[in-house]
């Protein structure tokens, strides 16, 4: 969804600069609950209804978070609901979760295996990941896809490293086929 990308980009860098580098842990944690609150399919109804205010489609959905929201996250709301882009806030969320990763020199990597990882399995391929890309601290967000057969898959960004059995697989099968 580029055009939603789109849109979210100057929202996330405005409330990025804006915040001050102490606020940015907290304000990406109230962003990833509000993009799940904005998401829920009766407050997008909410949103699309004419007849309910600006002020009151803000109570409601700030009204839904578990957190306490800072005046300034509270007014960036405001100004999303009054221009009709609250479709747009988890993309916002995930562009200044990114931001704030940058900022601290870390990036949110992606692993994929065949298998359950355990800790220590985890950790020492955290540790060759660091190596791999430059020393950034690595965020792990950890999945398991028997269809990958053995292996693993990661993804750092818009780099991907395929180690599966499947990828290799695959990459017989297209080798013996030209």
């Amino acid at each position: 969804m580029a055009e939603l990308a789109t849109i979210a980009r100057p929202y996330a860098e405005a409330l990025f600069h804006s915040a001050q580098p102490s606020d940015l842990a907290s304000w990406a944690e109230q962003l990833s609950e509000l993009a799940q609150v904005a998401s829920h399919p009766e407050v997008i109804s909410l949103a699309n209804n004419p007849n309910l205010s600006t002020e009151k489609l803000v109570e409601i959905l700030l009204g839904g978070l578990k957190v306490k929201v800072a005046k300034p996250v509270e007014n960036f709301v405001t100004i999303l609901a009054q221009n009709h882009r609250l479709a747009a806030m988890p993309e916002i969320s995930s562009q200044f979760e990114a931001l704030k990763n940058a900022h601290d020199g870390a990036a949110e990597v992606v692993i994929t295996s065949a298998f359950p990882l355990g800790n220590d399995e985890l950790a020492g391929l955290l540790e060759t990941l660091k190596k791999r890309f430059g020393g950034k601290k690595l965020i792990p967000s950890v999945a398991v896809d028997s269809e990958l057969i053995g292996g693993v898959r990661v993804q750092v960004g818009d780099e991907v490293l395929d180690t599966s059995v499947k990828a290799r697989l695959a990459a017989m099968q297209a080798a013996l086929s030209a």
